[in-house]
């Protein structure tokens, strides 16, 4: 029976517990990932405080730095043992030339991901990894140690930034992508890049009266065509003969594609040929090679930009897609970030799998696809589904339940990212808008909501706590959600705490949910959202019509 899912899916998880246990042999077609390594930076997926607060804004919960834990030794014995020597002695000696450091647990973690992928990939299949230089040397050496060195394909240079003016070395302007294949016999859909300007202006310098470019292109034969030497509308034939029959000369000449050589007065230049018309539109580009330079980088004040430090353009996606995977096959991420693959998969028609190791992730992505593909048809898989999920992941990582519970909450914004550490008892916000009377025309103000997430024993001091938190941070209102039933003194503090009044209605100032609650489908009451917060992604045009969003 078949693992592999058929429907378009989003995992929750480790990705390597995830390729094992739900991904099958030689079932994917295109694998893209972009693992980070050091890159020292918090990540703002998708979301920002109205203000454009960094302290509120940097997600730390992805963090990506590795280090040397028992993690990495056990994937280091994993490689040891995977039946894959080449990857096992290239490990081993990068062992014992790195020591155990950082650096070292992110290749042995590595090496055992990269085994698993090379395992799910189809014989006709194709994987790009894309990094920067602090790491990428060392991943083609264990990349061509698990595919082997003949399946090395190319490596790809990606200009994604200018240079930096206090750089004091030379700047560091572009990343590496590599490009390997399982077999030889691999898809491939050779990409062309368009004409440049130059060589349009001084190649194609015709026009038809609608504007349409086209140069002149000799039809004399190159050898000698017996079969070829007809005259032609007068003009006797070369020596070698036409290059055409005459019935394909005929049905050129009928769609208006011959050039004729004429005198000023109009009649025909005999002592001249025709010459047939080959248009720009319908001539090929040169075969792009490995050097891109004419793929942007996000700047900030791009359309697609949702706030992802290493975001990747969608453009950059679309040509590995375009590439080495046609409609209907199957693209796996198994880093999914902020899902830039998995929208350019769904842009494309092709079906995808994404997974990532955060709650947060799986939750932004989610909003990310919802946004761009409204009628969008999608799984996702190892996120809570009941109380009796919920519970689990409470009992399992704490941190991660709040994130997962932040992400129930309509616009809520995880603290401080998402950050592990103490927090004051603010687990997230909700901000709104609310308007004012202050002055002419219509005008709103931002308010916000402190966000506090139990998941074990709840008590009324909680919720005291939470009512001092709202007064200490200039707060509007309070959400307190719980994974157990409320209290009885629970209640009725948060009731005595009054009510908020915005836009002529009164909100409950301190509101109480629980988690089944929200599987129910019940929300905070609130003013409205305030929409600044999350950046949206830009509604696309899918290529073909969908089911309803079944998650």
């Amino acid at each position: 029976m078949s693992r592999t899912p058929t429907a378009n899916t989003l995992f929750y998880g480790d990705n390597l517990d995830i390729l094992r246990e739900h991904i099958d042999d030689d079932s994917v077609d295109l694998i893209y990932l972009d693992p980070p390594f050091n890159s020292n930076a918090n990540y703002n997926v998708l979301f920002r405080a109205p203000g454009g607060e960094q302290s509120q804004s940097q997600i730390e919960a992805f963090e990506d730095t590795w280090h040397w834990n028992t993690s990495a030794e056990r994937a280091y014995q994993d490689v040891l043992t995977s039946g894959n020597s080449d990857a096992a002695n290239m490990l081993a000696a990068m062992r014992s030339f790195l020591g155990t450091n950082d650096m070292m647990a992110y290749l042995a973690m590595m090496a055992v991901r990269l085994i698993e992928l090379h395992r799910v990939l189809k014989p006709t299949g194709s994987l790009y990894l894309h990094c920067d230089p602090t790491a990428s040397h060392y991943l083609k050496l264990i990349l061509d140690a698990v595919f082997g060195l003949a399946l090395f394909q190319n490596e790809i240079t990606w200009k994604r930034t200018t240079t930096h003016s206090d750089s004091k070395t030379w700047s560091r302007v572009a990343d590496k992508i590599f490009f390997y294949t399982k077999s030889n016999a691999f898809v491939w859909n050779t990409p062309r890049e368009a004409h440049g300007e130059a060589y349009v202006e001084s190649k194609f310098r015709f026009t038809e009266p609608d504007g349409r470019r086209y140069r002149l292109h000799d039809i004399t034969s190159p050898s000698p065509r017996p079969k070829m030497m007809y005259e032609w509308r007068g003009f006797p034939f070369p020596p070698k003969g036409w290059r055409f029959e005459r019935s394909t000369m005929e049905r050129l000449d009928g769609e208006g594609r011959v050039w004729y050589p004429q005198h000023k007065d109009g009649s025909f230049d005999f002592s001249k040929r025709p010459q047939v018309k080959r248009y720009l539109d319908e001539m090929s580009g040169g075969v792009m090679g490995t050097v891109w330079t004419d793929i942007a980088p996000i700047n900030s004040q791009a359309q697609e930009r949702l706030g992802y430090p290493t975001q990747k353009p969608v453009a950059l996606l679309e040509r590995i897609l375009a590439a080495s995977s046609n409609e209907g096959d199957l693209v796996l991420d198994p880093f999914c970030g902020c899902g830039t693959t998995v929208h350019a998969a769904q842009k494309m028609n092709r079906r995808w799998i994404g997974i990532d190791v955060t709650h947060l992730a799986v939750g932004l992505i989610k909003r990310r696809l919802t946004d761009a593909f409204p009628m969008a048809n999608f799984e996702v898989l190892g996120t809570p589904k009941d109380v009796g999920g919920a519970r689990a992941l409470a009992e399992q990582d704490k941190h991660q339940f709040q994130l997962w519970a932040l992400s129930m909450i309509d616009n809520a914004v995880p603290y401080k990212g998402g950050r592990k550490g103490a927090d004051g008892g603010v687990d997230g916000y909700v901000y709104f808008q609310v308007p004012t009377d202050e002055g002419a025309g219509s005008k709103t103000v931002t308010g916000k909501a402190i966000v506090s997430i139990k998941g074990g024993g709840v008590s009324d001091p909680q919720v005291k706590d939470l009512i001092t938190t709202i007064d200490h941070e200039g707060a509007q209102m309070g959400l307190f959600v719980t994974l157990l039933p409320p209290t009885k003194p629970m209640i009725t503090r948060a009731a005595a705490a009054g009510f908020y009044s915005a836009g002529g209605r009164d909100y409950p100032k301190v509101q109480i949910l629980t988690i089944e609650q929200l599987f129910e489908g019940k929300r905070p009451e609130m003013p409205w959202l305030d929409p600044s917060v999350f950046r949206k992604a830009k509604r696309e045009a899918a290529p073909d019509k969908q089911g309803a969003l079944d998650l």
